[in-house]
């Protein structure tokens, strides 16, 4: 059978069904129309339509297309010259400026063989776009090139021969894989290059006889890019890290690290994640500092998770080998400032009541490894935990709306050369909420009763001590609301008064030692609680009410918060009897310090924030915080603000990350101590987008102890879509610059609309 088409026609068409299945049973609307309408249960029903100037063949055998030829079944579309179709092995052949597209890939040049069904076949010379790949979540970037020959080894697979390959856009070849052979496996996220090099800006940078590299940077066993950069403790470093995939939920890292100060050191990481347990390993050992007189050094942490139910656990170990590993090896600040090194290990079971509310038990282990890394100001050791036992439960809604709480605890502390001993807690108490819609009371009443042992104590000092006190409170509030307009925008104001009563009679606790109990930090939190020491050791007396104001901002529509201020003061009848030492000064004013704070958007661009702890019997600032930031848009980011501690701290933070013109960006930061004189923190880098690349040169400066500092030099190159080489500053910046976003970066997902959008 033949058929061919006249010359008024624009196009012959021909669809051609599966073998064996008639097109009426497809529900097949033969028309000029150039996608599949038919009911898409199976690929193998997906009919193939031929479009061309002229059509020829063999009913269920061969299909001949001249002039304008063009092949498509589902989402697989040939166009040539010239193509002959195979129906019974789906077989495609093209000449003369063939075109393949499929699955968002371009592909052209002279000439393709081609398997609709098991999309493999081959092309010669082609030229290729490949969409990009997004299935694991992570967006891809689109890739082109030219090579002698192409291989289709099925969906999302190719074989690619003597090949040019980059992801810049046509026309600039600032990067690209120069390769003999080059395996894609999109499937995988995986890349093999054989007998190439990696070319930028027209250098080889990275010879590739056999390079291994992962797609839209995803994980693969292989050399991972090399570090390079610099520390002001280590000089000039290089590492070549070595991924291991060993399996979906296992994999491992192993990095030397040549310091040109020090030598070499070698790394590793572990991580692993189970349905009901994940954690990680870090190691690190240098075993022959140069700059330590060949000193072996080392460093370990294992954190270890476990969810099953309910019960969990973890552990968190970490060791170092000497006092100064950190100062000497870190190039973090806040791995620099760590003291004390936990070593922790606990199980917990909770449950539920039949009723409503539920109980927890935890079992803990403890202790720290304490760094002295400044002379001058020795650190004091921390009490261990061998164990502390800890008890949880709330039951709610008791007869006549009684609510019910207990904690409890029981510890053995143990110490190199302070008193030792035991602390058993137990705090059962009452609470009767009342709640309306605009206000609410709860009254409660508890009773806190302490037994200690105790070894090593002075003479002086009972190693029997009890102490129990009763505790009774009344929290009450309201709210208030009304409708109001602020620049044309309807917002909802609230007026929410607060008043917390406590009371807690005196019990003399002055033989008893201080085992993990301080002054607790006086914030807005902490005005409406029950003590003012922060642990077990010291309870306040305490006949006193604090009162409180806070006002909100919502949006009419939505409810969103759009700006909160608050203040609150807290008013004593009795003079202050227990302190945290003997020789401490009792308070003996009437009122404490003012809170007050702001915070909130001030406009769609600026979100603002500030709070002061302000002595109204000496006329001072206590305490101050100022902070603000100014986000007009995505990669425009200001953040100042300012700290102040009354004859502690005073310090000035600003950073910011800004556009400066033709891919050029702006990032740093200046944390600087006006009260030490000092630059505490301080970075300063710049970024270039060129599109397919984006290269990255970040310097780091910060304080380390009282009287040193270090810095760290980045310098990094990013390939789209490839690697990244050099050191990376991302974990660096996202922490100095709030609001910081990665050039590159996919835009965020949609967000609720904020107040003033």
């Amino acid at each position: 059978m033949s058929f061919s088409g006249a010359r008024w026609l624009a196009a012959a068409t021909i669809a051609l069904a599966p073998a064996g299945v008639c097109a009426q049973d497809l529900g097949l609307k033969l028309k000029l129309q150039r996608t599949w309408v038919g009911p898409p249960s199976s690929t193998a029903l997906v009919p193939t339509f031929i479009f061309a100037d002229r059509l020829e063949g063999t009913q269920g055998d061969e299909a001949r297309a001249e002039g304008s030829a063009e092949l498509r079944k589902g989402d697989t579309n040939v166009e040539a010259d010239s193509l002959r179709y195979f129906q019974q092995r789906e077989d495609v052949e093209a000449v003369g400026n063939v075109r393949i597209e499929r699955t968002g890939d371009v592909i052209t040049g002279p000439s393709l063989k081609y398997n609709m069904s098991s999309g493999t076949g081959s092309f010669d010379r082609p030229d290729f776009t490949l969409a990009p790949r997004s299935k694991t979540g992570v967006a891809g970037v689109e890739a082109r090139g030219k090579a002698s020959s192409i291989d289709f080894l099925g969906e999302d697979r190719f074989k690619v021969h003597d090949v040019f390959f980059t992801t810049c856009k046509p026309g600039n070849e600032d990067w690209y894989v120069q390769a003999r052979e080059l395996d894609l496996d999109y499937t995988r996220q995986v890349g093999t290059a054989r007998g190439g090099k990696v070319v930028f800006k027209g250098v080889p940078i990275i010879p590739a006889p056999y390079l291994d590299f992962s797609l839209n940077n995803q994980r693969k066993s292989g050399f991972l890019p090399p570090h390079v950069g610099t520390t002001g403790k280590s000089g000039a470093e290089f590492s070549t890290p070595y991924y291991f995939n060993l399996a979906p939920n296992y994999d491992a890292t192993l990095t030397p690290r040549e310091m040109a100060k020090r030598g070499l050191q070698l790394a590793t990481e572990v991580r692993y994640l189970e349905p009901t347990f994940f954690g990680e390993y870090r190691g690190e050992v240098l075993p022959n500092d140069q700059a330590r007189g060949g000193e072996t050094r080392s460093a370990q942490t294992f954190v270890h998770t476990y969810r099953n139910g309910p019960v969990t656990g973890g552990l968190n170990l970490n060791k170092v080998s000497d006092d100064f590993y950190f100062i000497d090896l870190a190039s973090r600040i806040n791995i620099t400032s760590q003291v004390n090194l936990i070593r922790e290990g606990f199980l917990t079971y909770g449950g539920a009541w039949a009723g409503t509310g539920g109980y927890s038990l935890t079992g803990r282990v403890q202790s720290y490894q304490t760094l002295q890394t400044d002379p001058e100001n020795p650190v004091p050791i921390p009490y261990a935990r061998r164990p502390q036992l800890a008890l949880s439960a709330v039951r709610q809604d008791l007869p006549g709306g009684v609510d019910f709480g207990m904690s409890g605890e029981f510890v053995d502390f143990s110490h190199p050369s302070n008193v030792i001993g035991t602390r058993a807690i137990a705090y059962p108490s009452f609470t009767l909420p009342v709640i309306r819609p605009s206000s609410y009371i709860t009254p409660k009443i508890g009773l806190h009763v302490t037994q200690y042992e105790l070894n090593r104590q002075d003479p002086s000092v009972p190693s029997a001590i009890n102490r129990t006190l009763p505790i009774a409170s009344l929290d009450s509030g309201l709210l208030f609301e009304r409708d109001t307009q602020w620049r044309g925008q309807s917002f909802t104001q609230t007026l929410e008064p607060r008043a917390y009563y406590l009371y807690v009679p005196f019990r003399d606790q002055n033989n008893i030692p201080l085992f993990d109990t301080a002054v607790a930090d006086f914030n807005y939190a902490q005005i409406f609680s029950e003590n003012a020491f922060a642990g077990g050791d010291r309870i306040n007396d305490a006949n006193q009410l604090t009162l409180g104001l806070t006002s909100r901002m919502l949006v009419g529509a939505s409810g969103q918060e759009a700006l909160r201020a608050t203040i609150a003061q807290r008013y004593y009848f009795e003079n202050q009897r227990v302190t945290l030492n003997p020789t401490d000064t009792p308070r003996t004013y009437h009122s404490s310090d003012y809170l007050a704070s702001v915070s909130g958007r001030a406009s769609r661009d600026w979100t603002v924030e500030a709070s002061e702890q302000y002595n109204p019997r000496d006329a001072r600032t206590e305490r101050l915080t100022l902070s603000g930031r100014y986000q007009p848009s995505p990669l425009h980011t200001v953040n100042f603000s300012y700290r102040y501690l009354r004859d502690q701290i005073a310090q000035v933070d600003i950073s910011s990350q800004w556009p400066l013109g033709r891919g050029w960006y702006g990032v740093g930061r200046f944390n600087y101590s006006t009260s030490d004189k000092r630059i505490v923190e301080a970075l300063a880098g710049i970024e270039y987008n060129a599109g397919c690349w984006i290269s990255r040169v970040v310097i780091q400066h910060f304080a380390l102890t009282a009287g040193s500092s270090t810095s760290t030099l980045f310098l990094q190159l990013e390939l789209n879509g490839f690697s990244r080489i050099g050191s990376n500053p991302l974990e660096a910046l996202k922490r100095n610059v709030p609001g910081y976003q990665t050039l590159g970066a996919p835009p965020a997902p949609d967000q609720p609309a904020q107040p003033f959008d």
